[in-house]
């Protein structure tokens, strides 16, 4: 990723040297005080840094839904009963979790016939256990049991650490462009003085926001992972080892 950089270094002058005009280049800037300030100036140069990151979603939410029709309460409760019972059985011999899963029913009379609706959501962060499921289910129900298509999504852990991994690697390319600065001027690179995070950033794809829910839509067995990307910009002040300090 190509990214302007921009540096600020500050060596005070060796004594009886000052330096007149204009000693800039582009992305570093280079200055030197008088010789009364050479005591009080310190020495350090500042950098930023800046990173992209990004992540697939790492959750996924699927409906599984049952309904039925018959001519009385217990003969429908029964027949939807059995369905539930077979799904969260499959769910529990693969090791799903109670807390990953809700069950909803709904009961009403139409007519002379009574109808029940339920659903079972279940959360999955393993995506080849999701497949299994789904094909397990839908070999052995019948035609009242529909298996929706997952919906992806990213928890917050998995959006909290992507923006972490983004202000860390931010902070390691400053590093290593001052230490590339440091070379260049003949300085040795001392310990950081200040690490600011300026600016933070987060967005989805293009194809995730503007054609996500048709694709989810149109290509039912082919389910969209959306990815989002996390940017961070850092500014790093780092000090300049004294070399005149004689090793004891």
């Amino acid at each position: 990723m190509n990214i302007p950089s921009r540096v600020f270094t500050v060596i005070p002058p060796a004594v009886g040297r000052e330096y007149s005009g204009n000693e800039k280049e582009q992305g570093l800037e280079v200055r030197t005080g008088h010789r009364e300030s050479s005591t009080t100036r310190p020495r350090e140069v500042q950098v930023t840094g800046v990173a992209e990151v990004s992540s697939s979603a790492d959750r996924a939410s699927l409906r599984i839904s049952v309904s039925n029709t018959k001519e009385s309460v217990n003969e429908v409760t029964n027949s939807v009963s059995r369905r539930l019972e077979y799904i969260l059985q499959t769910l529990r011999q693969h090791g799903i979790r109670d807390e990953d899963t809700s069950l909803r029913r709904f009961l009403h009379h139409e007519a002379d016939v009574y109808h029940m609706d339920a659903e079972v959501m279940i959360a999955f962060s393993d995506f080849e256990k999701m497949e299994q499921i789904c094909s397990i289910l839908l070999e052995k129900l019948d035609k009242s049991v529909c298996v929706g298509t997952p919906r992806f999504y990213h928890s917050p852990e998995s959006l909290s650490q992507l923006r972490q991994r983004a202000c860390v690697l931010a902070v390691e390319n400053a590093q290593q462009k001052a230490s590339k600065v440091s070379q260049l001027l003949g300085q040795s690179l001392g310990p950081p003085l200040l690490v600011r995070e300026e600016e933070t950033k987060e967005w989805k794809s293009k194809e995730d926001e503007e054609e996500g829910g048709v694709r989810e839509q149109a290509s039912a067995h082919l389910p969209h992972i959306p990815t989002v990307t996390a940017s961070s910009q850092v500014s790093v002040s780092f000090s300049f080892r004294d070399r005149s300090r004689k090793k004891l």
